[in-house]
């Protein structure tokens, strides 16, 4: 049943990006890029909903911060906007330092030491 369910997942993706990149001609490159990392979003927030474990999820909302950053990126190429570059690099940074405390948290210690 679970080696099913990854045969159609995978068929799900590959359909996805042919409808993507050959269907929908007439949009830009950097658009597709974004609906590519907009459709992984969505399989991230499956994992934050039925992550099996807290260190899942944490991993999960992690991969999200990743996803938001790259959005952002290629907004600031596309829209030549360079304040997206700096929402990124502010999300990233308070991704990163959100996840440090969730782990100590879940290790066991406090935050104050």
């Amino acid at each position: 049943m679970k080696t099913f369910k990854w045969i159609i997942g995978f068929l799900i993706i590959i359909v996805a990006l042919f409808i993507n990149f050959f269907i929908f001609t007439e949009i830009p490159f950097n658009y597709k890029l974004i609906n590519v990392l907009m459709f992984c979003t969505i399989f991230i927030m499956i994992r934050v909903v039925k992550g099996p474990s807290v260190a899942d999820r944490i991993v999960a909302i992690d991969i999200l911060g990743i996803l938001i950053i790259g959005i952002c990126a290629i907004l600031a190429i596309a829209l030549k906007r360079s304040y997206y570059i700096d929402i990124g690099i502010a999300w990233g940074l308070q991704s990163f330092i959100g996840v440090l405390a969730l782990a100590k948290f879940l290790e066991g210690r406090s935050l104050d030491a």
